[in-house]
């Protein structure tokens, strides 16, 4: 199981959300598009992709929720031919995050709806208690951002 993390109390939620639901692929991004954690991947370009599509579905799911029902959308779900992603924000005392996750037909989306409620609840008992307040990214910084998270991720920082 390869998890990468940028911040060391998000590896244990995610391992157990990872395999109880037997995901392939999980992705834990901030909604501007800079990444948490993974588990999957074997590319950085893959989880940048990845997170840029998360953080763009996320918002405009979001602004298309509002218009059709006053309301955003806060989980997705799309079945394919073999796999299927939930994507769904995961609310806790330090923001806003976007999960995604692609599971294959070992798994359901009840048993990933469950797990990541379970994950959503493991991440804000485990997370610091003294956190600074997360601040919008800055365009001035996401670059340099992005690439220290994902090279924490894999292992070059």
């Amino acid at each position: 199981m390869q998890i990468g993390v940028v911040e060391a109390w998000i590896e244990a939620p995610l391992k157990h959300f990872v395999s109880e639901t037997g995901a392939e692929l999980a992705l834990l991004l901030h909604p501007s598009g800079q990444v948490l954690a993974q588990h999957g991947f074997a590319r950085a370009v893959d989880v940048m992709s990845a997170c840029a599509l998360a953080a763009g579905i996320h918002a405009s799911s979001g602004e298309l929720g509002k218009l059709l029902d006053g309301r955003p959308f806060r989980g997705l779900h799309h079945v394919g031919r073999e796999r299927q992603i939930f994507l769904a924000e995961a609310l806790w005392p330090r923001g806003t995050f976007i999960f995604l996750t692609v599971f294959g037909s070992e798994s359901s989306l009840g048993l990933v709806r469950l797990y990541f409620d379970e994950l959503v609840a493991a991440l804000a008992s485990a997370a610091p208690k003294e956190v600074a307040p997360t601040t919008p990214a800055l365009a001035e910084h996401f670059e340099r951002d992005l690439n220290h998270n994902l090279a924490v991720l894999f292992g070059r920082a």
